[in-house]
């Protein structure tokens, strides 16, 4: 299975993971909102066993959401999303925006569903309306 690269935004914090990937959600809840600072959370899921730490564990964090099943791991140092355990260490979440995707690697599994899409944040709709731009608007 082709093997896939990811780390933080500073470059402390490196993995490869297998592309063998069984779900793939984007959550809309109000944890994942607040928990991204964005619209929803882009979280794919796989076995525990296919992900190697390259670099940098040390830099990282965990933190669980009390009485929930719910976490996130991030780099200490610019605070970016990284992968993490659940189901009692047996499946492993990761980011989506987490990887080193460019045009020549696809992944094996496409988003299949929006989740908790009656949370979604008020203003979602009307920014899917909003025009588009490939970098800063002039």
């Amino acid at each position: 299975m082709k093997k896939i690269t990811g780390g933080c935004l500073c470059g402390a914090v490196k993995f490869e993971v297998s592309n063998d990937f069984s779900q793939f959600h984007l959550c809309h809840c109000q944890q994942c909102q607040k928990i991204t600072g964005s619209a929803h959370a882009s979280n794919l899921f796989c076995k525990s066993s296919h992900i190697t730490w390259l670099a940098g564990t040390d830099k990282t964090k965990r933190f669980d959401y009390p009485d929930r099943h719910f976490g996130r791991v991030f780099c200490t140092e610019c605070g970016t999303g990284l992968p993490y355990l659940v189901n009692k260490g047996k499946t492993l979440i990761v980011p989506a925006g987490s990887l080193d995707l460019d045009e020549e690697t696809v992944l094996n599994v496409a988003p299949q569903d929006n989740i908790f899409w009656h949370e979604r944040a008020a203003w979602y709709d009307a920014a899917l309306a909003a025009p588009t731009f490939a970098g800063f608007p002039k």
